[in-house]
């Protein structure tokens, strides 16, 4: 069957990997809705229903928006927002706007690939615990079983075990997805391009291998799977404007994958999902200027998160910084006796956020994380701050 709306398309490796036969009947089949925007975008628009005499706001309302935009607040925005597109993939280095899906943050791209990959009730995933909760969550409320392969963590490593993952594919052939975090949460450590690599060509997976690289900008050039994508056809990166841009309130993520993937996702999401604000802040994120201001906060950002490290590990009763380190915050030890201690974590964890003023994350029940902390990386005086406060709690 030939996907609905599919101009053109991607890779064709590997060779044992089919999109179409992972994707649910029922949406493969889907004639999306057609919105008013579709077909036409100027003119006197009379065909949507919208209220011809604008935005009910104050007279005073300034927002961070030109004057045309909040002129065009009344109308339906952009089904595609192709120009956005257009500069998350040249940036990402994929070919067009076509390899490029724009979702409600990242999490909306999750529950999209369930949603079109997955049945109900009968599919199933595989995850490699310590690993982001909404994965697992998104396969609770889509009904699909989730196999978890743990991370091998000895020693803080956090990296793929291959060989645990290779049985599990052996073990459940119908598998429609592996979702690999990479830089981890809450390890923080980039899974490295080989490995994601073998993953996407081992003959015992048929299904779709997503990376999630919500803190890719901070971790090492060169390492984002997004060149994996021009290469593979089961490969797709989910990024975000939540971390390295700093703009997690206007909820906006993306997915980098195949033009035949984007178009089953782009055929099934709301037809306007992506709001008019959200896209105008999107795209001043993607000019000259954002750009240089993101590269600027994140390389001051991973001055401070070495900073961070450097000085926490100096305090009496905290061990390891575990992890390789690529994101914008540390995961670090809690100890009594020399040993984590995740009761201690744990109350660290409250007695700073309820009479500290200092809200860090408790993650000690995390496998590999035993007895652990995950502290953002904030400005030199929040660091600051937490360090002072752990000193209280813990000398």
């Amino acid at each position: 069957m030939t996907i609905l709306g599919l101009s053109s398309t991607g890779p064709s490796r590997p060779a044992h990997f089919n999109l179409e036969s992972l994707i649910r009947p029922n949406i493969l089949a889907l004639q999306p809705y057609r919105c008013a925007r579709d077909d036409y975008s100027s003119g006197i628009l009379l065909d949507a229903n919208e209220n011809a005499l604008g935005a009910a706001l104050p007279a005073s309302f300034v927002p961070g928006l030109s004057a045309d935009d909040v002129a065009a607040l009344n109308r339906y925005p952009s089904p595609t927002h192709d120009e956005l597109k257009r500069r998350i993939a040249r940036l990402r280095g994929v070919p067009d706007e076509k390899w490029v899906f724009l979702g409600v943050g990242s999490d909306e791209v999750i529950d999209m690939l369930y949603r079109c990959l997955c049945v109900p009730a009968r599919d199933a995933v595989l995850t490699t615990p310590p690993t982001y909760g909404m994965y697992g969550v998104c396969a609770q409320i889509n009904d699909v079983a989730v196999v978890k392969v743990p991370l091998v963590t000895e020693g803080g490593a956090f990296q793929l075990d291959e060989e645990a993952m290779d049985a599990a594919f052996i073990a459940n052939p119908g598998l429609k997805m592996v979702f690999i975090c990479s830089p981890g949460n809450p390890t923080g450590t980039l899974i490295p391009l080989d490995a994601v690599r073998r993953v996407a060509e081992n003959k015992h997976f048929s299904g779709l291998v997503v990376v999630d690289e919500a803190y890719i900008d901070f971790a090492p050039a060169g390492a984002s799977a997004c060149s994996l994508v021009n290469e593979y056809a089961n490969v797709c990166v989910m990024q975000t404007l939540s971390k390295s841009f700093g703009l997690a309130a206007i909820r906006l993520g993306f997915l980098v994958g195949s033009p035949e993937l984007v178009q089953i996702l782009t055929n099934a999401k709301a037809p306007y999902n992506v709001s008019l604000p959200t896209a105008a802040i999107g795209l001043q994120a993607f000019s000259d200027e954002g750009l240089a201001t993101m590269e600027a906060n994140t390389y001051t950002l991973n001055a401070n998160r070495d900073a961070l490290v450097a000085q926490i590990t100096q305090i009496p009763n905290v061990g390891r910084v575990l992890g390789g380190n690529h994101a914008n915050f540390i995961v670090v030890e809690i100890l009594t006796d020399g040993k984590p201690d995740t009761a201690r974590a744990k109350a660290v964890y409250t007695e700073m956020a309820e009479n500290r003023g200092v809200v860090v994350r408790f993650r000690g029940t995390e496998i590999g994380c035993e007895g652990c902390l995950r502290v953002t990386v904030g400005t030199e005086e929040e660091n600051a701050t937490v360090l002072a406060r752990l000193r209280e709690l813990l000398a």
